[in-house]
């Protein structure tokens, strides 16, 4: 994953001129002759009329470019090298101190000044404007220039490096501002259009249409994940700015893109949804800082032998891996092996999605949870608590692959553990179940997430406390593996 990150470059554009049409393939029947020289007297030609019956999207750009600016950042950054110091250090070697002297060569300063570009979308008339915090983080200047081309400086107000979101201020009134829209109406398969400052170029749009929503890269780019997929193009300088749809209403903020190595575009581009990005806004604004609340769990994606072993009827929902003790979930009575389904009547996908969907809460909020729990649906009102943002990191992981064979704990070893060994992997007293000493590198269970010093504490839902207990629930696996795993302290379910 490559961050649409933001920075100086050159583009280098290469003209193509078409000299010719090349058929190939194609019969190509011609027409007889006429023994006329001139066409038929009653042939007439239809000429082409340029007016206000055109289509196309000029009008929503039109309309969209103004709010979209360019964002220029500059920040000192520490270079820890004296004169000389790189790429002459070898010379000196045989020359002495003095090579760089004699030849002229400059005192590189320990300290440098770093420029880069972005963008930036303006939500109010009074000059606030959205962008990522990727954009304007560590920066000591930042100054905004509009579509006609004036320039402020620009003061940066919040940020929040979770979802990768900022709020900048100008000092300037009565600027066009962008029609936000509602990102949870966006569709798979709707015109998106995405306008910035790619490569520094200029302002550019660029057209494409949602390839996803929902979308999560297992926090590979930010800790809380909710993009929106587009293939309109989004480039480096594009970070911050607009992503609309076909009403020309803002849906979302440029964040990133899939490249390979240096390369820009490859037609896979994300963006933050609008909905987040302005729960985000609102908090700074009012609150001068973000507030995440907190149930209290360690959730994980449902996968296809998980919902087997559990009876439900497909892969959604998440998976309660873990209650933590004392926490909003433990009070309300939330358990271990629980799918929550739903939050306020609103489906959950998998474990990414209710993670964002309780962090955009309020801490105090009082929300239902719809959970499964042996085999039946039923509710839990819970009061949600405030996460700390030490405690705003991910621990949560599941086991993806999906053999369904009983033997598919072949090529993993274990051994009883002991109170020795439960010392040793940072476990509390009286922990049961048997450890993990080897797990075969091409093996099911390795592919599904097993790792070495992993406790197995139950096998399809049953406790084991031994070895002949583990060996003797794994025989009578009939449809998969499902075990529960202990893992630093921490519990998590692993289906094989």
């Amino acid at each position: 994953m490559s961050r649409d990150a933001f920075g100086r470059g050159r583009v280098v554009a290469a003209v193509v001129v078409a000299l010719g049409l090349v058929l190939g393939g194609l019969s190509v029947v011609h027409a007889q002759k006429s023994s006329q020289a001139n066409p038929p007297a009653t042939f007439k030609f239809t000429e082409g009329k340029v007016g206000p019956s055109r289509t196309g999207f000029a009008p929503v750009v039109k309309a969209v470019v103004p709010t979209v600016v360019s964002i220029k950042s500059s920040m000192v950054v520490k270079t820890g090298q004296r004169r000389g110091q790189g790429q002459l250090d070898p010379f000196r070697q045989f020359f002495g101190d003095q090579f760089g002297g004699q030849f002229n060569i400059p005192n590189i300063p320990d300290e440098q000044r770093s420029e880069g570009l972005g963008s930036g979308v303006i939500v109010s008339p009074e000059g606030y404007i959205l962008t990522n915090n990727h954009v304007v983080d560590g920066a000591t200047s930042v100054q905004v220039v509009l579509s006609d081309r004036r320039e402020f400086k620009a003061r940066v107000i919040g940020k929040d490096d979770k979802t990768d979101v900022a709020v900048v201020k100008i000092d300037a009134g009565n600027l066009p501002a962008i029609t936000i829209g509602d990102s949870e109406k966006v569709e798979v398969g709707d015109y998106a259009l995405a306008i910035g400052n790619p490569f520094g170029v200029g302002q550019s749009v660029t057209l494409g249409i949602v390839s996803a929503t929902h979308r999560g890269m297992r926090n590979e780019i930010e800790g809380y994940e909710d993009f929106i997929q587009t293939d309109a193009a989004i480039n480096p300088g594009n970070s911050g700015g607009a992503l609309v749809n076909d009403r020309g209403e803002l849906i979302g903020i440029n964040t990133a893109i899939i490249a390979h190595g240096s390369e820009g575009n490859q037609g896979i581009g994300f963006a933050v949804p609008v909905n987040l990005a302005r729960n985000i806004m609102d908090q700074i604004l009012k609150n001068g800082k973000v507030t995440r609340a907190r149930l209290g769990i360690l959730p994980q994606d449902v996968t296809p032998t998980i919902a087997r072993q559990f009876g439900v009827k497909d892969s959604q929902g998440a998976l309660v891996g873990e209650v933590e003790s004392g926490s909003p979930a433990s009070r309300a009575g939330l358990k271990t092996g629980d799918i929550i389904l739903d939050v306020n009547d609103h489906s959950v996908y998998d474990a990414n999605q209710l993670r964002n969907m309780i962090s955009s809460m309020q801490p105090g909020s009082n929300v239902n949870l719809k959970i499964w729990r042996d085999g039946a649906q039923r509710t839990l009102p819970v009061t949600l608590g405030e996460l700390n943002p030490e405690e705003a990191r991910n621990r949560g992981g599941s086991g993806r692959n999906d053999s369904g064979s009983a033997d598919a704990l072949e090529g993993v070893s274990v051994e009883n553990l002991t109170s020795q060994v439960a010392r040793g992997l940072n476990l509390p007293a009286g922990t049961a179940g048997v450890v993990v000493n080897e797990v075969s590198p091409g093996s099911a269970a390795a592919s599904a997430g097993l790792k070495q010093g992993d406790v197995i504490q139950e096998v399809n839902r049953k406790p084991v406390k031994n070895v002949a207990e583990f060996e003797a629930a794994v025989r009578n696996s009939k449809d998969g593996t499902l075990l529960l795993v202990n893992r630093d302290g921490h519990t998590v379910y692993v289906g094989v």
